[in-house]
C-alpha cells in the first residue's frame, strides 16, 4: 500500500489497494466463517436460502450515455446477486444528497432506478435519506436480498483443472463511456449498464455445471479472475484473440493506452463452467438479449489442490514458467504469454 496511513482514490479502484485495504482494516477485524468467502453476495441460512449484497455507487457523471446512478445501483445490486445464483427480490437503498442538487435530477434517478427495479423483478422496501454539503452530487448505497434454491452452490472457490472460461459480452464499454464523458470525448460508446437476469437465468435452465460467477466491474476481468484464481488455488490461462471488445472500446484504449482486461463493465459477467459444459454454456448465453456476444475466452490449466487435474491440464513449457501456485497469464496474438495482476494504483476512479 502506497500510503500507510491515510485512504487515497487508489484504495476505491478494486484492484490490488481495495484488497490490501479490505484485508488489513476490516477483514482481519470482522472475519467470519461467511464474510471470508468474498464472493459478490453473502449467503445465508435463515428461514431458507437468502443472498445478501450491498454497494455503495458514486459515479461521475450522474447521467452518462445508456444509464445513470440509478439505474447503475439497480444494475450493480441485482448482478451480484444473480453472481451467485439467486433470484433477485427486494432492494434497500440510502441516499446521501449533496446541498445544491436539482430536485429535478434527483426525480430523474429515482424514476430510472424505478424502471430498472421493475424489470429486474426487484421492489425496493426501505430507504434513508441524508443531505450533505457539498456540489450538488448524489450517492447511492444499495442493499440487496435475493432467493436460493437448494442445492445450487456457486462460489469463487469451486473450479478446478479443466474448467473453461466465458464471458457475457465486449469489455470495457462502462470504462470508456465514463472516461469519454468525463474528457469530453465525441463517440458512440454506449454504457453497458444492465441487469443480467437473463444471462444467468439462461444457464441456470441449460443445466451446465456453473463453478463461479462474477460481475466484472472495477479492476476489469483481470482483477476478477485474480480473485477467483486466489479463493479456488488455481491457474487461468486466457486467449487475447478471444476476448471481446467493441471498435470503438478498442481504438479508445489505442489512443489512452488502457487495457481492456483492467477496465470497468456494469452488464458483463465472467463464467466459469465444466470443461465439458463450456460449449452449452456458450450456446444458452448467447441466446439472451445481454450475452449475444459471449465468447468462451480461456480455462484453468492447473490447480493446486488436485496434482492429478493439474497433470492432466499439461500445460506447456512456458505456461509452466509463469505458474507459481495461482494467478492469471494471457496467450497474446503474437504467440507469448503475459502474467495479468491484479490492478495496481487508481484505474479510473467513480466509474461506479
Amino acid at each position: 500500500m502506497k500510503n500507510e496511513t491515510t485512504i487515497t482514490t487508489a484504495h476505491g479502484s478494486g484492484g490490488r489497494d481495495t484488497a490490501l485495504l479490505v484485508e488489513k482494516v476490516f477483514r482481519r477485524r470482522l472475519s467470519n466463517d461467511i464474510l471470508d468467502r468474498m464472493d459478490d453476495a453473502a449467503v445465508l441460512g435463515i428461514g431458507g436460502r437468502l443472498a445478501v449484497t450491498t454497494d455503495s455507487f458514486v459515479v461521475t457523471p450522474l447521467f452518462f450515455s445508456g444509464g445513470d446512478i440509478g439505474k447503475l445501483s439497480v444494475c450493480g445490486t441485482v448482478n451480484d446477486l444473480l453472481a451467485v445464483g439467486a433470484e433477485p427480490k427486494y432492494m434497500t437503498c440510502g441516499f446521501i444528497l449533496e446541498e445544491g442538487l436539482e430536485l429535478s435530477r434527483l426525480e430523474r434517478v429515482v424514476e430510472s432506478m424505478a424502471r430498472e427495479a421493475a424489470a429486474a423483478g426487484v421492489r425496493v422496501v426501505a430507504g434513508d435519506t441524508k443531505v450533505i454539503e457539498g456540489k450538488g452530487g448524489m450517492y447511492i448505497n444499495a442493499c440487496g436480498i435475493g432467493a436460493l434454491s437448494d442445492g445450487r452452490e456457486i462460489g469463487s472457490e469451486s473450479c478446478v483443472a479443466g474448467d473453461k472460461v466465458l464471458v457475457s459480452g465486449t469489455l470495457g464499454d462502462h470504462h470508456a463511456c465514463i472516461l469519454s464523458a468525463r474528457m469530453g470525448i465525441e463517440n458512440s460508446i454506449v454504457s453497458d449498464c444492465a441487469c443480467l437476469n437473463d444471462v444467468a437465468e439462461a444457464l441456470i435452465a441449460s443445466k451446465v455445471k456453473v463453478r463461479a460467477m462474477r460481475d466484472v466491474t472495477r479492476g476489469g476481468l483481470a482483477t476478477v479472475l485474480n480473485e477467483i484464481a486466489a479463493a479456488s488455488g488455481i491457474f487461468v490461462e486466457l486467449d487475447e484473440e478471444a476476448i471481446p471488445v467493441g471498435v470503438e472500446v478498442k481504438a479508445l484504449c489505442g489512443l489512452m493506452g488502457l487495457d481492456p482486461l483492467y477496465m470497468g463493465n456494469e452488464g458483463k459477467m465472467v463464467v466459469i463452467v465444466s470443461g465439458n459444459d463450456a460449449e452449452k454454456a456458450l450456446r444458452a448465453m448467447r441466446e439472451t438479449k445481454h450475452g449475444k456476444d459471449a465468447e468462451i475466452v480461456g480455462h484453468v490449466v492447473n490447480s493446486t489442490r488436485d496434482e492429478n487435474q493439474a497433470k492432466a491440464a499439461k500445460p506447456d513449457a512456458m505456461t509452466k514458467d509463469l505458474i507459481m501456485n495461482q494467478g492469471v497469464v494471457v496467450k497474446t496474438k503474437l504467440g507469448g504469454r503475459r502474467r495479468l495482476d491484479m490492478l495496481h494504483g487508481e484505474g479510473l476512479p467513480r466509474i461506479c
